[in-house]
């Protein structure tokens, strides 16, 4: 057959994942060592170096573009006229690896430099991780988990408090919590919602220790409560809580991380710019998602220096706690870049106001673009922290169909 009595029929294709391409190469009929090597250079990654010397960054693109890469550096650091720039390598798996191996050999601190874009890459491309959690450790990616909320506060933003309700009524729609899915109940006795006040430690106990024993009696999932106050945490543990999840990452009560250490129950360390009074007072940042992946790494140095393992630590990025609309869309479009904590990623999007600005409705009536977030969110976080279990429950069992 000539060329020119050839069809053309040429396709782009959409493979937005590794396990996309293999699945290509697999209907060719491609070798695995062929598959093996050009899976690595199927994706283009980006790393970005912080604060690199420019002559460094100099060196880093000449490299790159021996590789068949490229990297960013400023213009300055280009002319001569900056000692130091950020930079952007860009490049597939089997560039940067490459570039690494190189670097191991050159002088100026480049040799920790390859060592560290090794150990990112290793990070960045996992997302299976495990966590201790109540008395076993659990493997956390091959589907989204559901953490339930139980908000047992009457000013929770959401409407959806149960303070007034009676113990076995409460109880029992915890129950049926778990039969819809919930893997994680998360019982919370003060309001976080912007410009809440604070509760003291004695109210904050009255409204959760009951339930919390309540449950435990009852339910077969970890329990979860949500505080920043070691009082509550020291009752809540005796009760027989499975993990704290502390909105102020350990910072809040000097006493909490030694408690945690001591108990071994699994932690929840969030990012928050400010407190719940004043979080929402025009927070900034230059780049939202450095400063919350370098607030999580620090938060989770700080647990293990306590004595808290790494493997009994939870992130999470904290959606809504000192970030205003963009920087939460910013953050749940680039939450793979949490992986390179190493540790399983909480999120909690659930009716709150960013969605509400999207769909102008109150927070009653944001279940459904709560479910659009959920969805996209669900492909790089390990839980999802929802109000409406059995709705998202199925939206996450769709995503992870189409993404896992």
């Amino acid at each position: 057959m000539t060329c020119k009595a050839m069809q053309p029929n040429v396709r782009a294709l959409a493979l937005e994942s590794p396990q996309d391409l293999v699945r290509e190469f697999g209907r060719i009929g491609v070798d695995w060592g062929g598959v093996v090597r050009m899976r690595a250079k199927g994706h283009v990654h980006f790393l970005k170096v912080a604060h690199l010397p420019s002559f460094c960054a100099n060196i880093l693109k000449q490299e790159m573009l021996a590789l068949g890469a490229d990297a960013a550096v400023s213009r300055s650091a280009i002319a001569g006229g900056s000692r130091a720039t950020d930079c952007l390598l860009l490049g597939n798996l089997s560039q940067l690896r490459a570039l690494a191996q190189k670097l191991r050999r050159q002088p100026f601190g480049l040799a920790e430099l390859g060592a560290s874009i090794g150990e990112t890459l290793a990070r960045a491309g996992r997302h299976l991780t495990t966590l201790e959690l109540a008395g076993r450790t659990v493997t956390l990616g091959r589907r989204t988990w559901v953490m339930a909320i139980v908000n047992a506060t009457p000013d929770s933003f959401s409407g959806d408090g149960v303070a007034g309700r009676c113990a076995e009524e409460v109880v029992r729609s915890v129950e049926q919590m778990v039969r819809d899915g919930a893997d994680i109940i998360d019982i919370g006795g003060e309001s976080s919602r912007p410009g809440a006040r604070p509760v003291c430690a004695k109210e904050e106990r009255r409204r959760v220790i009951p339930l919390l024993k309540a449950l435990r009696k009852r339910v077969r999932v970890p329990l979860c409560v949500d505080t920043t106050k070691s009082e509550v945490a020291a009752a809540a543990l005796d009760a027989g809580c499975d993990v704290i999840n502390d909105i102020s990452a350990l910072r809040h009560d000097g006493k909490m991380a030694r408690l945690v250490a001591r108990s071994k129950a699994a932690v929840v360390l969030m990012h928050m710019k400010g407190t719940p009074r004043t979080m929402q007072r025009a927070p900034r940042y230059d780049d939202v998602m450095q400063e919350v992946t370098a607030f999580l790494a620090a938060a989770t140095e700080r647990a293990r220096e306590a004595g808290i393992a790494a493997g009994r630590v939870i992130v999470d990025p904290g959606i809504g706690f000192g970030k205003t609309f963009e920087h939460n869309i910013e953050i749940l479009k680039r939450l793979a870049e949490l992986r390179v904590l190493g540790r399983p990623v909480l999120v909690g999007l659930s009716r709150k106001s960013f969605i509400g600005r999207v769909l102008a409705r109150p927070a009653a009536e944001r279940i459904w673009g709560t479910a659009a977030a959920t969805a996209l969110a669900g492909r790089h976080a390990h839980i999802m922290r929802v109000h409406d279990v059995r709705e998202m429950k199925q939206v996450l069992k769709m995503a992870d169909a189409l993404t896992r």
